[in-house]
């Protein structure tokens, strides 16, 4: 869950290259869920946000898990058109996606 501004600190730059790199051993089921600011790191461009070259590198890793990237539903700033797949969720169901999870961590 990355809920941290793109544009004002590095833990969404951060917890995008650790969950690719968890998510490479086939070990693990990794969800990935961004609220408010985080959905940024969707965007075409992320030229603009702290450590882009992580999101460029390691997004597109997560999007070959074949699981979509999951998002707070109607962000303000989750761009028309991504380049991956994704779902907007609800806050009821972030709950019970939580709830069904072995672990949650926030960033």
């Amino acid at each position: 869950m990355i809920t941290s501004d793109p544009r004002a600190s590095r833990r969404p730059a951060e917890a995008i290259r650790i969950a690719a790199g968890v998510g490479v051993w086939k070990k693990v089921e990794i969800s990935l869920y961004l609220r408010g600011a985080a959905v940024m790191v969707l965007n075409e461009s992320v030229d603009d946000l702290i450590d882009d070259e992580n999101f460029t590198r390691y997004l597109p890793m997560i999007g070959e898990l074949g699981r979509p990237i999951r998002v707070q539903r109607g962000a303000p700033l989750l761009a028309k058109q991504s380049l991956f797949q994704i779902e907007e969720i609800d806050d009821d169901q972030l709950a019970r996606l939580a709830a069904n999870s072995n672990c949650v961590v926030r960033f």
